[in-house]
């Protein structure tokens, strides 16, 4: 009985134990953004991102396409504001791709303030390994109230 007590916690031991692969660890980055985001930890936010990152999203007013880039940092501080809803955005990971130290992920999202609906779209994010570590290097967005996947 003994043996297999021993046997057993070496197994679960090992199960624990086991590396993440690649897609695992860019996919673990994302969510602690919108953990992150939820949680309004701006300590996790902030380390998401590489310190050169770009942020950009694609705007659409008047039939006029533009694009506007923010400061990581100015996100990170409007997150980190005291506010009384929870920012939840809800992605799905439609694709990544890994390539060395290089990923692409596809993540179609909903914006809720709270429980209330606020916009949707689709986030394209460029990480990159640093020092063993994925880091977002470049999100650009899309942001619209319909039509929604």
């Amino acid at each position: 009985m003994r043996y297999v007590a021993i046997v057993l916690t070496i197994l679960a031991a090992m199960q624990e134990g086991k590396a993440q692969t690649a897609t695992d660890s860019v996919k673990q980055t994302v969510n602690n953004l919108f953990t992150a985001m939820r949680t309004g930890d701006t300590i996790l936010l902030r380390s998401a991102f590489s310190n050169e990152a770009i942020l950009q999203t694609i705007t659409n007013a008047g039939g006029q396409t533009k694009v506007r880039t923010d400061k990581v940092d100015a996100f990170v501080q409007s997150v980190g504001r005291p506010h009384t809803e929870v920012y939840d955005e809800r992605i799905v990971f439609e694709r990544v791709d890994v390539d060395g130290d290089l990923a692409s992920v596809w993540t179609p999202y909903k914006f809720y303030i709270g429980t209330k609906f606020s916009h949707c779209g689709v986030n394209s994010f460029q990480l990159v390994r640093l020092n063993g570590e994925w880091k977002i290097q470049y999100l650009i967005d899309t942001r619209r109230k319909e039509p929604c996947r």
